[in-house]
C-alpha cells in the first residue's frame, strides 16, 4: 500500500469530525504497513483544546502499544500539522509524518516555519507533504463554505476559515 492509501484513511477520519461539527482533520497511525490507531478533530466537543486529529490518533496508538513512544510508526494526516501536533510527534520517536493539505496560517512543516528541520531538537523525524493535496483542501473549503453559508442564512458573521 502506498502513501495515498493511509491518506484516504486518513479523509475518511475527517469525514467523523465534519459529521460532528468539527474541523474536517483526520489522522491515522501506521506501523509495518498496518493501521494501529485512528483520529480525527474533536476539541469543540470534547471541550479540549489538544484534541486535534493528530493528538487523538498519537494516543490511541500509545495505549494501544503501552508506550508513549512509538518508533516506527508513520502518521499520515489531512492538514499540516500545527506547534504542538508537531511537537507530540518528535516527542513520540515517529518515523514519519505524512501530510495532505499545506495550513498557511498555523503549518510548521514548511508553511509558518518548519520544526522538523530544527537541527537543535533531539528527533529528526521524516516530513512529506502535499499527499492528496487537492482533495484534503477540498474537504476543508467545502466545510468552511457551507458553514459561512449557514451563518449567513441565520443572519450571523461569516466564520474566518482555521487550520484547526
Amino acid at each position: 500500500m502506498d502513501d495515498a492509501f493511509y491518506m484516504r484513511q486518513a479523509l475518511s477520519q475527517a469525514g467523523n469530525a465534519w459529521a460532528l461539527g468539527e474541523v474536517p482533520v483526520g489522522a491515522v497511525v501506521v506501523r509495518d504497513g498496518e493501521i494501529i490507531a485512528t483520529g480525527f478533530n474533536q476539541p469543540i466537543g470534547t471541550h479540549d483544546p489538544t484534541a486535534h486529529a493528530e493528538i487523538m490518533a498519537l494516543r490511541a496508538a500509545a495505549t494501544m502499544l503501552g508506550n508513549y513512544r512509538l518508533p516506527g510508526c508513520e502518521l499520515f494526516v489531512t492538514l499540516e500539522p500545527c506547534a504542538m501536533c508537531s511537537g507530540a510527534m518528535m516527542h513520540a520517536r515517529l518515523k514519519r509524518v505524512v501530510f495532505g493539505a499545506s495550513d498557511p496560517k498555523t503549518g510548521v512543516c514548511g508553511s509558518v516555519t518548519d520544526l522538523f528541520a530544527e537541527r537543535r531538537l533531539n528527533h529528526h523525524t521524516e516530513v512529506v507533504g502535499g499527499v492528496l493535496a487537492e482533495e484534503c483542501g477540498t474537504v476543508l473549503r467545502e466545510f468552511f463554505a457551507e458553514r459561512r453559508r449557514a451563518a449567513m442564512r441565520n443572519g450571523a458573521v461569516p466564520p474566518e476559515p482555521a487550520g484547526k
